[in-house]
């Protein structure tokens, strides 16, 4: 399946800051005055040691936490100076992949990828959604577990039943954190084959966070973070992925 998306849009952040806790002893800076420039369509991977700030960055270009100081701007929109609704529509354009996979467990794998398209006013119609939800979950393996709670699925089928809900919208820009932190090694390659493969597909964007130096490497870039400050910025030589059209099979069934 291949599902055309609308091409990926550039992110320029500009001396970001975020902290957190009150008084000069409780205070942490988890963002430290970071700048960065990420071209439309770039994968790049956010590296570094446990507190080093990547997911917080991640979050604040996703618009999950609002930023102290700075500028953040993401295509035409300068997300930082965006009221609330706004910002509730911009999150609306951005996918989000996460290392816990945040699934309604009371929802069947169909209607949590539908979930994020349900408080919207849509020009589109329910046969519509489904149509697309179901093509997605045939995308990513899952053809024929459409009822199939987040109970019954295994931790692989999840996350990509997690996939499958953050491009429902069709993101111009995907965000993955931790994106195989909860998979063995083997679930969690064929995890990030179906989000390079996908994101290229679908024309996004990419930006994960990660600690695993083979996903990093799967990136056209790697920044690392440290303190809260970007402390490298290396251009692998990896080229982005071409799109494909795969067929809906399950990679790990029966896992």
């Amino acid at each position: 399946m291949n599902i055309p998306g609308p091409g990926g849009v550039p992110v320029t952040v500009k001396d970001l800051r975020r902290t957190f806790g009150s008084g000069p002893e409780n205070r942490i800076t988890a963002v430290d005055g970071v700048h960065l420039d990420i071209g439309a369509g770039e994968s790049v991977a956010l590296t570094g040691p446990s507190g080093s700030g990547k997911s917080t960055l991640l979050h604040l270009v996703g618009a999950v936490e609002r930023a102290d100081e700075g500028v953040i701007r993401v295509g035409e929109d300068e997300i930082t100076a965006l009221g609330r609704r706004e910002l509730a529509r911009y999150r609306g354009r951005v996918g989000f992949v996460f290392q816990r996979f945040h699934l309604l467990p009371a929802l069947t794998a169909l209607d949590n990828v539908l979930a994020p398209l349900l408080p919207r006013r849509r020009a589109d119609t329910p046969f519509d959604r489904v149509e697309r939800a179901t093509g997605l979950l045939a995308a990513v393996g899952l053809a024929g577990r459409e009822k199939a709670l987040p109970s019954q699925l295994s931790g692989g089928q999840q996350q990509r039943v997690a996939i499958a809900r953050a491009l429902i919208a069709g993101p111009r820009l995907l965000l993955a954190d931790e994106p195989t932190g909860n998979l063995d090694s083997a679930t969690g390659t064929r995890v990030m084959d179906l989000i390079e493969r996908l994101a290229a597909e679908h024309g996004c964007t990419l930006l994960i966070a990660t600690h695993e130096e083979a996903v990093a490497g799967r990136c056209s870039r790697v920044l690392t973070l440290r303190d809260g400050q970007l402390v490298a910025d290396v251009r692998t030589g990896r080229a982005e992925p071409a799109a494909t059209s795969h067929p809906g099979t399950d990679p790990d069934k029966g896992r």
